[in-house]
Parts: structure tokens; sequence; C-alpha cells
């Protein structure tokens, strides 16, 4: 007959399984397969061991489970920063998505050190993680292709699957999952609708060389000048990081050299549009009256600001990226998978249209 779950004897000792089935009447295997989700139990059962584990205030030891054969099935994220939006939104769908498919998160942080990376994909493959995304902008040289190759190939060993989520693929034959957006398109797109407009002379505002996003989508700017017939002026591309102080910075020493020589501004995320906007109202010009701008990536604060932007399917790449290392899992033989996500302009009131001359 159970008996109504009584805290442990001595003093500050964490309740254990054994505790758990001694109140609930059951066996402490019976206990570790109902907590496991791999029993199929009667409910009165069932109920008896939950409020055993609630009035004993258990929790398992996932270490123990593990050795058992019971770990807690689990997704790993590895992104540059939880502050940032891009990175927030990305991991949110992957959270989303694996909360829907019974699978816990863990989340690292690198600030964007390789040592760090490596560090923390380390732990994860100790932790048994089914699936570990690694998330974000990069400098795609041979030392960055060489460290995730082996990765690939350690992870795969461990029975884990490596996940690059808003990074380009290493190769067609690594046994990786590669889900990006369009980044080139969207700023291919965004410089068109200033040209269509009448612009000419654009500003290309926190350009990264090497960095595998800012590459991306510069290539875009330039492709669509290239595609009006225009020269691509070297002078109308600044230099900088992603950050609204970065911005605010870039376009105040733009100002501080003379008057704009520029009639639009494509900024290289909203961030940095934010912060040009800033410094451009502290000055007298008004948006988009005298300065048309375009943002990217449509998070805060572009829809507080009235900002045209090209919108990027953060969310939408977590949950893919999750979903497709959860299919694979399920078929190790499948071929590595590379999907490339849309994005498209959502048009608010940062732009004027220039008559012609």
């Amino acid at each position: 007959m159970p008996r109504r779950a009584a805290p442990p004897e001595q003093p500050g000792r964490r309740p254990t399984i054994r505790d758990v089935a001694a109140a609930a009447g059951v066996s402490i295997a019976t206990v570790s397969r109902i907590l496991g989700g791999t029993y199929s139990s009667a409910p009165t059962t069932r109920k008896r061991v939950m409020r055993a584990v609630r009035e004993l205030d258990y929790v398992a030891n996932a270490h123990a489970r593990a050795l058992s054969g019971g770990a807690t099935k689990t997704i790993a994220i590895i992104v540059n920063s939880v502050i940032s939006p891009y990175y927030a939104n990305v991991a949110q769908g992957a959270q989303s998505q694996a909360a829907q498919d019974d699978r816990l998160c863990l989340i690292g942080t690198t600030g964007g050190d390789p040592a760090r990376e490596l560090a923390t994909m380390r732990l994860m493959r100790e932790a048994h993680a089914d699936a570990v995304i690694v998330v974000g902008n990069v400098v795609d040289d041979e030392d960055y292709r060489e460290r995730m190759r082996d990765y690939a190939h350690a992870l795969t060993a461990a029975g884990s699957q490596l996940v690059l989520c808003g990074r380009p693929p290493l190769g067609p034959d690594l046994p990786t999952v590669v889900v990006e957006f369009d980044n080139t398109g969207g700023a291919r797109a965004a410089t068109s609708h200033l040209l269509s407009a009448g612009h000419r002379r654009i500003l290309y505002l926190g350009h990264r060389p090497g960095y595998t996003t800012s590459e991306g989508r510069i290539a875009g700017y330039r492709e669509a000048l290239a595609a009006f017939r225009l020269d691509n002026d070297p002078a109308l591309e600044v230099e900088g990081t992603l950050e609204r102080s970065e911005g605010y910075r870039m376009m105040r020493r733009r100002l501080d050299a003379g008057a704009p020589d520029f009639t639009a501004v494509l900024a290289a995320n909203d961030l940095v549009a934010a912060g040009a906007r800033q410094a451009l109202l502290e000055r007298g010009l008004r948006i988009p009256d005298d300065i048309s701008m375009i943002g990217y990536d449509d998070l805060p604060p572009s829809a507080d600001i009235g900002l045209t932007t090209v919108h990027v399917p953060h969310e939408e790449l977590g949950r893919t990226a999750v979903r497709l290392a959860l299919e694979r899992e399920e078929n190790s033989t499948a071929r590595p998978q590379h999907v490339v996500l849309g994005t498209h302009i959502v048009v608010r009131d940062s732009v004027r249209p220039i008559p012609p001359s």
C-alpha cells in the first residue's frame, strides 16, 4: 500500500529515486521508466509516482539518467550573444521547435571567439546533445572550415549532428545540415528599391570585410548597381561593425567631413540604421525628406521608427534547423541537407522617390 511521501530523514539530504519508489509503492525501475517516458503505466500508477515526485521535490540526476540510457534528449544552440535581437530570435525559434519535439535546449555563447566555440561544442558533445546548432556570422577562411569539418565528424561519431544556421555550407560530402537565408538577394532587392525610386548615390553603411553575412549583403548591393548599369563607388562603402553606436559613429564621421554626397542609405542592419538615423536628425536632416534609408533584418527598432527594411525569417531559421536535424537523426543515411529561406522587403515610411530631373 503506498504511503504519503515524506521528506528524507537526514536534514539537507536530497531525495532519491529510491525515496520516490518507496513513497509511491512501486519499484525503482518503474519510477525510472515513468520519468523517462518509456513506460506505458496504468494511470493510477503514474499518478502515484508523480505525486510522490512533487511532494518530495525530487529532481532526476541527469548524469545518472545518461548512464542508465535514459538521458534527456537535448538540442544545443551556440550563438555569439544572447542580447543581440538576431541571435535571440533564432534561438527562440529553435527552442519552440525543440519543445514541440520534446527536446530541451542548451544555449551557449561564444562572443565570436573560436576557442570558446570549440570549448562549448565539446561540452555539448559530452552532454550527448542530439544536435548542435551553430548560428551566425563568421570569417569563412580555411582555418574555420578545417575546424568545422573536425566538429562535424566528431559529432557524427558521438551520435550527434552539426547544423550550420545562417552560415554557408562547408562542402558536399560532410555530415552537416545547413539552413541559411537569401542574404545577397535581400540586399539586392533593397538596393533595387532605392534605385527604382530614383536614387543613384546610395551609401552602404556597416561593411565588415571577410565576414559571411556582411560579404553577402554588400554583394547584393553591388549586383543591384551593376544591374542598373551604375559604377560601384568604393567611397560610398563604409566599413564598421553592426551595433547601433557604430551606425551613429559612422554617420557622424561622414557628416563631419562635409555635406551629404548621397541621397539614400542602405544600412547593414536595423541597429546600424537606427544609429545613423539619430546622427542625421541631430544635424537637422529628415528621413525620408532629405535622406532615404533602408535597414536589414526587420527586428527592433525598425517598426518603431518606420524603417523600410529587409525581413529575415529569424525564428523560422531556428525552427528549420531543429526540424531538419531531427529528421536526419531518424534517417542517418539521408544526404546532407541545405535549405535557403527567402527574404522580402517590408515597406514603411523611410524612402522618398526622387523625381526625374
